[in-house]
This record gives structure tokens, C-alpha cells and sequence, in this order.
């Protein structure tokens, strides 16, 4: 069926509200959010995320992995859901909007729906996906890949944090572990509202990401391991200086990802000393090396120049070197059907768009291995994320849920 009428709209202010409301929640020390995933403040927002949803006359269900499903029921009780989300979790130092947005412009969707007494043949399920961020627990979008069968329960639930905490004891300790088997339930189709994360939009003047294709990414955990020595009585030459080689392979990371150029990137953004003191040199330093393309080829290949160039460094200074990947989705491409939608549902509403390739991963990603997938981004303020300075205005925060609602309800189907 065709999309609705253009007149039909969100209501942007009890959608900005609903924002402003949850940044509350895990405030962090600069006007953003550290609302980490399974720490208290991350069972506060999905308290209140819960009650909204049933006031909302949603019903819930939580998997094993703490995955809140909240459902609006459709009027073909053999059709499949549509499901519609994102995540409520935050980095240490994040932003209102990084994936808070996709959820509560999903639940936004579903109070105009009741507003406007809408009904729909397939139910609508709106999705805060656990762990989406990998800050606390690597890897990132650990929920959404347990349940596309690419991460095993049992290793998700044995990851820690800094601190030595597994994901599975705090996430029983906040008491939102659930009993419903991961990946049981079957999509008819998944959306997923998100800022961009990236410049590209605003810089172009352009209001609508439609989100063609996203990247692949590797994430290696590089543990080098040199010998603690006292930096001011050890001599040069009789160093094994577990810190040089760490800043010898940030530089060869940077130069294997210029070297992929175009569509590739690569950087470091974790490190962790031991026992990292002013005046003892490293016995132990831990990283992660994030690499990322669209291309197979390329991403996989820069994983290996990285690795075996890693080695001679390491040799060549005599520190060990062991590298685990902790993190990994191939590119993806998500549903043309959907993205079609997607794009449709812009040039309904009047708004400017543009197809884009998502250079952050998304739980999208990892949805689109088991349903059709795609998703509908709108820009941010100089393209800054992952930092308390991201900024969206609400007039983009309504453009996209605007969006969202049109491709999501074509999908779903209007009956009545």
C-alpha cells in the first residue's frame, strides 16, 4: 500500500519532551549523559522507559539479555511484527541523543498511532537493544548479535568490564535480566531512527539520511607486555618498553588506514597502563585498534597488514604481543524495499535527503542478518557524537521520527 498523507506528523514537542526527560537520567559532568549499560542509572531509564510504554497500552517482554520488546498488538494475530528501536545506553561521556533518539522516536510513533486511532495488520514492537555502545562490555551491539546467533549467550554474559565485572552479574544484579529466549521472535521488518554521527548531512545542507549500506568493523584487542622498569635509572638501550611499541603501532594504524583510502578508517580510542605511573615504564599496555569499510576486501585486509606489522614491531623491541578481536560485523546492505520506503516517505513529507553509508555500527546491522533492515538518520550539529557537546534541533528529531512513521506504517499496514 502507499504511504499515508504528507499532513501526518508526530507530535515534535512531547517527542523533545520525552528527550529532555530521559537526559535526565545518568547526567554526565558537561550537559550530556553517562548512562552505561546495566549500571543503576541504566535500570532508572528503562523504569521510566517501561512506564511510558505502558501507558502508552504497550506490553513487555525482556530476553535473556535484557532486551525490552514493547509490543502494540496488530489486527492479524498470524502476522509478523515490525520492529522499530534502538538503544537507551550511553558512553562514559555521551550525548542525549545517540540511539535514545531511535527509541523514544519509536515510542513516539506509536503514541501518534494511538492518538490518531490507527490501527495496523502487523503488530509493532518497539526495541531498546542492550549494550549497543561496547563501552562497558565489548563488543558493541552485544545484545543485537547474541540474538542474530553471532555472539554465543555464554560469551556474552562472561565479558567484563574495567573493573572485572561480567556482563552476566550485573546484568542480573539490576535486575533486568529476562527469561525470554534470545532471538526466539521472528521480524517481519526492522527500523531503526539515529543521528548521524557524522558530518555529512548538515554539511550538505540535507535533512534526511536514507541508509543505504553500513560498514563493516573489526575491533582488536591488542595486550602488549614489556617489562615494568624505573624511567629515569634504566638505560635506553636496556629498555623493553612495552609504551614505545604501543605508540609505533598507532602510528602504523594510521598509516594503513590512509593507505585504503578512499572508505576506510582506523584509530585507537582505549588504552589501558600497567601499572601507569609518572616514573615506571609499562609493564603492560591493553588497546583496541577499530578499523572500518563498506569494502570486505579492504576491512579484511587492513586487519591482517595491522596484525603482521604489529608482530615485527613488537619483535623488534622485544615485547610480547597477543591479539584478540573483540568485536566484528561484515559490511552490510540493508533492505532495498525498505530503503525505498525510507526515501519515499522523505519526498512525501517534503524533506531533503540523501542516501548515506553509516559509518558507526548500529543494532540495525546485526538485525539485518535475520529480517529485512534499514534504517533513517538526521543530522548533528558538526557531526560530533560519542562526546556531552552532540546537539541535535528538534526540528530534525521530528523530521526523522516523521520519516520513521511513514516508512513504518506503510510496512506494517493500515487496516480499518
Amino acid at each position: 500500500m502507499s504511504a499515508p498523507g504528507e499532513n501526518l506528523r508526530i507530535n515534535s514537542a512531547r517527542l523533545w519532551d520525552s528527550l529532555m526527560e530521559m537526559a535526565k537520567i545518568g547526567p554526565g559532568v558537561a550537559g550530556g549523559c553517562n548512562r552505561q549499560t546495566l549500571t543503576d542509572d541504566d535500570a532508572t531509564g528503562r523504569a521510566l522507559f517501561q512506564e511510558w510504554c505502558e501507558d502508552a497500552g504497550l506490553s513487555m517482554g525482556v530476553d535473556q539479555m535484557g532486551t525490552m520488546f514493547m509490543t502494540r498488538p496488530g489486527e492479524d494475530p498470524d502476522a509478523l511484527p515490525v520492529y522499530v528501536g534502538s538503544h537507551l545506553d550511553t558512553q562514559p561521556t555521551g550525548g542525549k541523543y545517540d540511539g535514545v533518539l531511535g527509541v523514544l522516536g519509536a515510542l513516539e510513533v506509536v503514541r501518534t498511532l494511538n492518538d490518531l486511532g490507527i490501527k495496523t495488520r502487523h503488530p509493532i514492537v518497539v526495541t531498546n537493544w542492550t549494550n549497543e555502545e561496547g563501552a562497558r562490555f565489548a563488543p558493541a551491539m552485544l545484545a543485537s548479535g547474541v540474538f542474530a546467533g553471532a555472539i554465543p549467550l555464554d560469551y556474552a554474559y562472561g565479558r567484563t568490564d574495567m573493573e572485572g565485572a561480567s556482563f552476566g552479574a550485573e546484568l542480573e544484579r539490576i535486575g533486568w535480566k529476562g527469561e525470554e529466549e534470545v532471538g526466539a521472535r521472528k521480524m517481519h521488518a526492522y527500523f531503526e531512527l539515529h543521528i548521524e554521527q557524522g558530518p555529512i548531512l548538515e554539511a550538505k545542507e540535507k535533512t534526511i539520511g536514507v541508509v543505504t549500506h553500513c560498514q563493516g568493523l573489526w575491533w582488536l584487542e591488542f595486550t602488549l607486555t614489556g617489562k615494568e622498569a624505573h624511567t629515569g635509572s634504566t638505560p635506553m638501550p636496556m629498555r623493553v618498553n612495552a609504551g614505545l611499541a604501543m605508540a609505533r603501532i598507532f602510528e602504523m594504524v594510521q598509516e594503513v588506514a590512509m593507505a585504503a583510502q578512499p572508505n576506510a578508517v582506523g584509530g585507537v580510542g582505549q588504552v589501558k597502563f600497567a601499572p601507569n605511573s609518572r616514573n615506571v615504564l609499562p609493564g603492560k599496555v591493553v588497546f583496541t585498534v577499530d578499523i572500518r569499510s563498506p569494502d570486505q576486501a579492504k576491512l579484511d585486509g587492513m586487519r591482517a597488514e595491522i596484525e603482521k606489522r604489529a608482530a615485527v614491531i613488537c619483535e623488534e623491541l622485544g615485547v610480547g604481543c597477543a591479539v584478540e578481536p573483540v568485536g566484528h560485523f561484515d559490511p552490510v546492505t540493508f533492505a532495498p524495499e525498505l530503503v525505498g520506503r525510507v526515501r519515499k516517505a522523505a519526498e512525501t513529507l517534503g524533506y531533503s535527503h540523501l542516501d548515506i553509508i553509516s559509518g558507526a555500527g548500529h543494532d540495525a546491522c546485526w538485525a539485518a542478518k535475520v529480517a529485512p533492515a534499514t534504517m533513517v538518520m538526521c543530522p548533528c550539529v558538526g557531526g560530533l557524537s560519542h562526546n556531552e557537546a552532540e546537539e541535535i534541533s528538534p526540528e530534525w528529531a521530528a523530521a526523522g521520527t516523521d520519516v520513521l512513521l511513514h516508512a513504518v506504517l506503510e510496512t506494517a499496514e493500515i487496516v480499518g
